[in-house]
């Protein structure tokens, strides 16, 4: 029989048995956290040492081509618009080496001023040795960048994640096949923010792309690295995607113009979300460009058999050159704040002069008001991309570092679901916007309640289009968020995207046009904005937006679904009455 001492010793023992197993199991914790933690450094490092010897080698190719073609005009080459430069491809007036050189060495410039470029596409190179004297396609011998979650062969499709490293696409994307197919040569892929839904152009990877008119402002996302090269002059013509206006905001923010064609117009396949499986908020591939008649073309180019050839899920409608090219007046529906987002006084300002100029070349402004926009952001759009409660952003998040800007997002994706409905209930006294935010981001408890939900966006979809034909209007004048943000708090602001995240849930084409530049007067008047509901978010709203004067002012223009060629023609006539 045990004595009390034996039993005492053996307790002794197994407390320090035990203590010692959990130490071990802290120890063991801490080297698979730390061999996590090398594991996502060495793929960093890999990843910045391909662009590192992308950039080098193209900047020795470049020096060679100087050496033997000493008179070739680059200046003159970049200052002309996609139309004209095509026109002098075919013509023979240009050679496709001496553009794709031009924009080359341009490139090489701006990203080292504006850490705009996540690889050079050094088999651009060879395509442009095997382009051949076929003139056939519209975008021949046009050298053309693209964002970074656009697949090209061989290359990671980052989207700004540890997790996609060193995952190199199998094969081209159908866009970037069809623009092949057209004579283009994708020669550069371009930055955006990590995991894409943020204003902000920056990841742990690559780092941070500025704004080309203020290294303090972003240029935007996700398609910030298209904006700030493109505004920079190192690019004609780019390709990006917009969820929630990733397009749209770049193209502000930069000074450009950008257009997300209707969802579905144009292939997805091989375009690289940030998850798949969420269809209510839908992405759009489109071009951004200097100029309408750019993205027209673009449009025009990869509306070809070639697409529908390539992905038989995209219907097989042909750009509509005869309706872009259409005049006569415009019946037009506008308003200046959607409930929501109170626009900054610059872009209110710009949408103001755009109307005035409208009506004084004959077309008709109607008032125009959106349909229940603070039901719409919570109910509609945030429970729909995070129906999952957020499982899928912070999965793809884990096993890397994360941005400044993506911190505080993903503190509060991270909250228990019982705390966020807690707290939901908690602030709804003192929170006109956050606690309903909060209980989006809970997601769907069942099935049923998903279809639920994917009716209630349909029916949704339907009450706009009979409130749109209501008021009898062609197209809508819309305000665009800007100007640029400030680097240092714009990833805490999230709530301006129902001016451009709605025409997503509807799926309606969108584009952005400049018309203006910020103002002193506009800055003064900044100091009186007060937003809707003069919470947190406003005030975050007026701090980013400061210290713009002189940066890009634009608006927006919108058509019913499928109408693209129409926003297209509208945005050219926005742009033509700004410029006249």
């Amino acid at each position: 029989m045990e004595t009390l001492q034996d039993l005492k010793m053996d307790n002794q023992t197994a407390a320090l048995l035990a203590s010692a197993a959990c130490g071990l199991g802290a120890l063991l914790v801490l080297m698979r956290s730390a061999s996590r933690h090398r594991a996502a450094e060495d793929k960093i490092q890999r990843a910045r040492s391909r662009r590192t010897e992308s950039l080098q080698r193209a900047e020795q190719e470049v020096l060679r081509f100087r050496e033997t073609h000493p008179s070739s005009d680059s200046a003159a080459i970049l200052s002309l618009s996609l139309p004209e430069l095509t026109k002098q491809l075919r013509e023979n007036s240009l050679s496709p080496e001496d553009v794709f050189y031009s924009y080359m060495e341009k490139t090489l410039a701006v990203h080292k001023k504006l850490n705009c470029c996540t690889e050079v596409l050094l088999e651009s190179f060879d395509q442009l040795k095997r382009l051949g004297s076929n003139k056939d396609g519209l975008l021949y011998g046009v050298p053309i960048s693209i964002k970074d979650n656009v697949a090209y062969k061989n290359h990671d499709c980052t989207c700004g994640l540890i997790v996609n490293l060193d995952q190199p696409a199998e094969k081209d994307s159908v866009i970037v096949e069809v623009l092949k197919k057209q004579g283009a040569i994708p020669f550069v892929k371009t930055n955006l923010p990590q995991a894409l839904l943020n204003y902000a152009c920056s990841n742990p990877i690559f780092g941070q792309t500025a704004n080309p008119y203020n290294a303090q402002k972003t240029p935007g996302g996700s398609s910030g690295g298209e904006g700030a090269l493109i505004a920079g002059g190192g690019s004609i013509l780019g390709i990006g995607t917009d969820i929630g206006g990733s397009i749209r905001i770049p193209a502000s923010f930069c000074g450009i113009c950008g257009f997300k064609p209707t969802s579905g117009r144009l292939s997805s396949q091989g375009i690289v979300p940030i998850y798949r499986g969420q269809k209510s908020v839908r992405s759009s591939p489109g071009p951004l460009a200097r100029d309408v008649d750019s993205l027209a073309l673009c449009m025009q180019a990869l509306l070809c058999d070639h697409m529908f050839s390539l992905d038989p899920t995209v219907p097989p409608l042909p750009f509509n050159l005869q309706t872009y090219q259409s005049s006569g007046p415009f019946r037009i529906g506008y308003f200046e704040n959607d409930g929501y987002t109170q626009p900054s006084p610059s872009m209110v300002r710009g949408l103001r002069e755009v109307k005035a100029l409208l009506e004084q070349a004959g077309h008709t402004l109607v008032p125009y008001e959106p349909l229940r926009v603070t039901h719409a952001v919570s109910e509609l759009i945030v429970k729909s991309i995070f129906a999952d409660g957020a499982t899928n952003m912070l999965q793809k998040l884990k096993g890397g570092p994360l941005e400044p800007c993506m911190k505080s997002r993903v503190q509060l994706y991270s909250l228990p679901k019982w705390l966020k409905r807690t707290l939901k209930f908690l602030l709804k006294p003192f929170s006109p916007r956050l606690p309903d935010v909060l209980g989006a981001l809970c997601g769907v408890r069942s099935v049923s309640e998903l279809w639920k939900q994917h009716a209630a966006v349909e029916d949704y979809i339907s009450e706009t289009i009979e409130h749109w034909r209501k008021h009898n209007i062609d197209v809508l004048l819309c305000p665009m968020i800007g100007p640029a943000f400030n680097v240092l708090n714009c990833g805490k602001f999230t709530c301006s995207p129902s001016l451009t995240i709605l025409y997503n849930l509807l799926n309606f084409p969108a584009g952005t046009v400049p018309v203006s530049t910020v103002t002193a007067q506009d800055e003064e008047e900044l100091e009186h904005f007060r937003g809707n509901y003069q919470d947190r978010w406003d005030k975050l709203h007026k701090q980013v937006v400061t210290g713009a004067e002189g940066l890009p002012v634009a608006v927006q223009c919108v058509a019913l679904p499928w109408q693209d060629e129409l926003c297209l023609r509208f945005m050219k006539e926005v742009e033509r009455l700004v410029k006249h």
